[in-house]
């Protein structure tokens, strides 16, 4: 076995790559060496084979291990010896070329019966208070959606009547196409890819079997919620095709900014102004909170950008409202701009104590 036909080379992988890297990379070369992207390029058709072998081998576990003890002579008598033509590689690997082009083998003898389908999923922006998200909040919402016909219940039928099958089709909603060496599967254009013929159809629906409805859904928005949050209702999507199941309501959460408080994590973090004169003195003062307003004291001597904090009255986690971040306040001490006249003598005899301070200060430095 030399390097060039190496199955791991062959596909661009290492030989300890997992089972998910070996199909995406046979999924590229088949892609690109692919007969049908390459009309009469006898090269391109033999890489392609050469890829597929390799794959063949390589994503069965025991052919794997085999190969990988004792190379292709391993493989002899094994269940492999390589693929006769394209229908038998086609045949093989049916799942992942419906999957890259859209066709099947002709010879695989499966067809899709009309498909149970998901209903789609609706988006709702909700906008919220900045109290709203910390506390929670019960709210209704108006949504305008495709629900499943009450009057035929989905069939698209008038009462008593029922739907037959696309001659067409034969009841699959698709059909086949020959093209080269494979068979391109389409939907069928006389019953649309539904597999039925509705002759006489719902009133209500017109034969849809849905109506879009007005509805008003209940929400309840958890305490703690975060903007750009995302909240889902089940079922409250549109409603499925054949009998399907509906989609959700997804419910994105947009968090008003708060002109006093901004958040941080759990935490609510928020500007305190005192004047020099209590930063110096000390004092209580009232502060905010998000539950109503608090006694704060303030030490002497504290600073400017200072931090004070109350522990837990911050918002609550949303995955446990027993735990709550904190209020924290950071100081700002403000200086007046406009001072009365006495005031200005009581700052003028300060500042005299404070230069004696100073200077007695500085005579003492310099003795020792």
């Amino acid at each position: 076995m030399t390097e060039k036909n190496c199955y791991y080379n062959i596909l661009d992988v290492e030989k300890e790559a997992s089972s998910d890297e070996i199909k995406t990379a046979y999924r590229k070369k088949a892609f690109k060496f692919h007969p049908d992207k390459n009309p009469g390029n006898k090269e391109a058709e033999e890489k392609f084979k050469e890829a597929s072998e390799a794959y063949e081998v390589l994503r069965d576990p025991a052919k794997r291990k085999k190969y990988n003890k004792f190379g292709r002579e391993g493989l002899n008598g094994n269940g492999f010896s390589g693929f006769g033509g394209f229908e038998d590689i086609v045949s093989g690997f049916g799942d992942i070329f419906e999957d890259l082009f859209g066709f099947s083998s002709q010879n695989n003898g499966r067809r899709n019966a009309p498909r149970i389908k998901r209903g789609a999923d609706i988006r709702y922006d909700l906008t919220i208070e900045f109290k709203e998200a910390a506390f929670g909040v019960n709210t209704e919402i108006n949504i305008t959606k495709n629900e499943t016909c009450s009057e035929c219940y989905g069939s698209g039928c008038k009462a008593g009547t029922q739907p037959k099958a696309c001659s067409k089709c034969g009841g699959t909603g698709q059909v086949d196409q020959r093209q080269g060496f494979f068979t391109l599967r389409m939907a069928c254009s006389a019953c649309l890819g539904h597999g039925i013929i509705i002759d006489t159809p719902c009133s209500k629906c017109s034969g849809r079997g849905k109506r879009q409805v007005n509805k008003t859904v209940s929400l309840k928005v958890p305490a703690g919620v975060y903007n750009s949050a995302r909240l889902r209702l089940n079922g409250e999507g549109e409603a499925g095709e054949n009998g399907g199941p509906s989609g959700d309501l997804y419910v994105f959460i947009k968090v008003k900014p708060h002109k006093y408080f901004r958040r941080e994590n759990n935490d609510i973090i928020c500007a305190v102004p005192i004047s020099f004169v209590q930063a110096a003195l000390g004092d209580v003062i009232m502060v905010k909170t998000l539950k109503g307003e608090k006694d704060l004291k303030i030490p002497e001597g504290i600073q400017h950008g200072d931090i004070l904090r109350f522990e837990s009255e911050g918002i609550p986690d949303i995955r446990n409202s027993n735990i709550k971040g904190d209020q924290i306040m950071i100081i700002e001490v403000q200086v007046p701009i406009k001072l009365s006249a006495k005031q200005k003598k009581l700052l003028k005899e300060f500042k005299k104590l404070e230069s004696e301070k100073l200077s007695n200060k500085i005579k003492k430095f310099f003795k020792k």
